[in-house]
């Protein structure tokens, strides 16, 4: 059997935030709208959002920088979001006294953040023609 393997240096760097006050509905626009795009420009997306949370993805974008620069090397202008995505976590749950002795259940979930950074390979641009 001729199987053949790939050999790749891409290291993925990965920062996790656990346990964030939000919901994934709340994140996912968020998290979509930085995925594949530079990560100083990311930041100032976030740092000029107007929605609450967008503070704790910039933290979770910084601690993965963080990361790439310490344990790889790696330059910061060069690197860019690879993925960006969020996962439910637990659920507090709350009552609320409504009329006539009944209550209202009042969910807040929580939620992870994990984004994933790698770095952008210097490509040769071929213009023109090839003679």
């Amino acid at each position: 059997m001729n199987t053949k393997k790939k050999i790749t240096d891409i290291k993925i760097v990965k920062s996790v935030n656990k346990n964030v006050r939000s919901s994934t509905k709340k994140l996912k626009p968020i998290l979509k709208s930085i995925v594949g795009k530079k990560v100083d420009i990311a930041i100032k997306n976030l740092s000029f959002s107007e929605k609450r949370i967008s503070k704790d993805i910039k933290k979770t974008i910084s601690s993965a920088i963080a990361n790439a620069e310490n344990n790889y090397q790696y330059d910061i202008d060069s690197l860019i979001v690879k993925e960006a995505y969020c996962g439910k976590q637990v659920v507090m749950k709350r009552f609320r006294p409504r009329a006539k002795g009944r209550a209202a259940s009042i969910m807040k979930p929580y939620s992870n953040v994990t984004i994933t950074l790698i770095e952008q390979s210097k490509q040769k641009d071929n213009h023109g023609s090839k003679s």
